[in-house]
């Protein structure tokens, strides 16, 4: 019995890692981060959070056909969610999406237009993004994007479609994007199983990395 007892463990034992390993060969091999190169010098970057005020990039062009992640969101108790009049048009809000890539020479002629008070018809590189104001600590933004057959950028605020705010005929290669306000931090959120809320359909798989980075 002794010798049999000895076998059942060691065979269950075998089978335990081989469930592991099974496990991890099915986890990705891959991560993101948010881009420094990319961001605003303002923002703070701590791996896939970002907190600061300014425009904050992903390191990862989207290049797949249909692509949905998350932004999870921290807010400070300081700050104020009283300024509801024109939900859609707040200018302290924060903003989702993608955006075209950028560099330190970008933010740099951003400072010196706007420190010029010259900023009439100036491109603040939110153009392929939406202001979702009043955002609330724990809240979930969605961001879903297609790109075959009609392109558009989707908005979900906690799993509920904000069709108003849907975005169309986009073309070039585009990163997820979050214009940032100081009192709040945004984690992205890639992994699906990580995922608070569902995509708006099952062709949104999860963000994978540009063929290069694989």
């Amino acid at each position: 019995m002794g010798c049999c007892n000895s076998c059942l463990k060691s065979e269950s034992s075998r089978e335990r890692d081989l469930e592991m390993t099974e496990q991890d060969a099915a986890k990705p091999s891959f991560q993101f981060v948010i881009s420094r190169k990319m961001s605003c010098p303002s923002v703070t970057v701590t791996g896939l959070q970002c907190k600061g005020d300014g425009l904050a990039l992903v390191d990862c062009s989207i290049e797949q056909d249909a692509a949905y992640w998350e932004w999870h969101i921290k807010a400070d108790d300081k700050v104020s969610n009283d300024d509801d009049d024109d939900f859609f048009n707040n200018m302290n809000a924060l903003k989702f999406g993608v955006a075209t890539k950028k560099n330190r020479e970008f933010y740099n002629s951003l400072r010196e237009i706007e420190e010029n008070d010259d900023d009439m018809g100036i491109d603040d590189g939110t153009k392929l993004m939406r202001a979702i104001p009043n955002v609330q600590d724990g809240d979930t933004i969605g961001v879903a994007v297609q790109q075959s057959d009609l392109p558009m950028v989707q908005f979900l605020l906690n799993g509920e479609p904000l069709h108003d705010l849907a975005i169309s005929r986009f073309r070039g290669s585009v990163f997820p994007s979050v214009l940032l306000k100081d009192g709040y931090t945004c984690q992205f959120v890639w992994d699906e199983d990580e995922f608070k809320e569902m995509s708006p359909h099952v062709r949104f798989g999860p963000l994978i990395p540009e063929r290069g980075l694989i």
